[in-house]
Formats: C-alpha cells, sequence, structure tokens
C-alpha cells in the first residue's frame, strides 16, 4: 500500500469527488476466458463500467469514501480502454507477483490526463483477471487531479461470482467497494490519524 499522509488529510476534508472509472491499461487476462475480439472485450470493458453509473446504490462509491457528492467522468478511461489490444492483454497464465506494485502504479498514474472537475478522482486499475485462481487483482486509487499525484493506492485480491462473464467478474468491483465500505478506509483513516497522533 502507498499513502501520502498530508494528500490523504486533505482528501478527507473533501466532500466532493469524481469517480473516473476503470482503467484496463495494465490488465492480464487469461486467455481461457478472454480469447475474444477486440469489439467484445471492449464492450466488456464498457460494460463493467457502465454498470457502476446505473446501479450506484448497489456500487456504493460516496458510502465507501465517506463523501456526500460523486461526480462522474469516464472519458479518461474509455479512451485508453478503446485502444488496447487483446494481444497486450492475454496470457496463459498470471503470475502474480510479477505485474505490478507500489512504485508501478504511482508511475503510471503521473501519466495519466485526469478530469479536472474535482481535487481528487478515484479509479480503479485493474492488474488481472485470472480464471484459473478464480481471483481479480484490482488496485484502488485516489489521485490528484490537477498534478496526477497519487494520494493513496492499495491491491486488493477478490473473487468472482455469478452467471456470465459481465455479471462473474463484475462482482469484485462490489466486492471491493463492499471491503472498502466495512474495513479498509477505516484502516486508511486510523493509519493517518495514529502518525499524526505519534
Amino acid at each position: 500500500m502507498y499513502l501520502n499522509q498530508p494528500y490523504f488529510m486533505d482528501f478527507l476534508n473533501e466532500k466532493e469527488i469524481t469517480w473516473a472509472g476503470i482503467d484496463f491499461t495494465k490488465a492480464k487476462l487469461t486467455r481461457k476466458s478472454f480469447s475474444l475480439p477486440q469489439e467484445v472485450l471492449t464492450h466488456y470493458m464498457n460494460a463493467w463500467n457502465m454498470m457502476i453509473l446505473s446501479d450506484q446504490k448497489k456500487y456504493n462509491i460516496r458510502l465507501s469514501f465517506r463523501k456526500p457528492v460523486m461526480q462522474y467522468d469516464l472519458s479518461m478511461v474509455t479512451k485508453k480502454n478503446k485502444a488496447l489490444k487483446p494481444s497486450n492483454l492475454l496470457c496463459d497464465t498470471v503470475n502474480i507477483t510479477n505485474i505490478l506494485s507500489d512504485t508501478a502504479v504511482v508511475e503510471y498514474i503521473s501519466t495519466l490526463d485526469f478530469p479536472k472537475t474535482t481535487k481528487f478522482a478515484i479509479m480503479v486499475l485493474v492488474e488481472s483477471f485470472d480464471e484459473t485462481t478464480k481471483m481479480a487483482s484490482l488496485w484502488i486509487v485516489i489521485a490528484d487531479t490537477a498534478t496526477s499525484d497519487t494520494v493513496l493506492t492499495e491491491n486488493f485480491m477478490m473473487n468472482p461470482s455469478g452467471f456470465g462473464t459481465q455479471n462473474y467478474w463484475g462482482r469484485t468491483f462490489y466486492n471491493l467497494f463492499f471491503d472498502i465500505n466495512k474495513y479498509a478506509f477505516t484502516r486508511w483513516e486510523n493509519s493517518v490519524k495514529e502518525n499524526i497522533n505519534s
């Protein structure tokens, strides 16, 4: 986990943030499930992003991040996901230890041009959807939109469930926000407060 404490304290005080979407730029998908034409993969990426927009009560990002106002701007991730080629995404097996690290995520985030609607934006960077282990590796990211500095990033391993490719892997995003709401956000807050008080 990477946590910039001064930035995170500012984030805690903000009432309004932007949901920037799900980015598959760094993803590895097992060929077993995703050996599909580019237009089909793009369809799924759009569908997972739209799923969160269309059912904001189920995928309650505002509740998970304790924010009264949430803006939605998927323009950045939509453009990046559309440009992806299956050959760069697909692999036979996923070796999770050799893909991303805190440092790699922070470096990638620094290259992005976030929507500037609010001071901070939240996004998910997909590391892998692995049908062999039935596991999704997801990085939650909070970023400063003006500087593209990472406020926080942490890796979460989530199990898919359900019927059909869209719902099966879409469940991992529900599980992610549930975990943040119930456990992770309080852990982040306590980590910052403990360091301030020590």
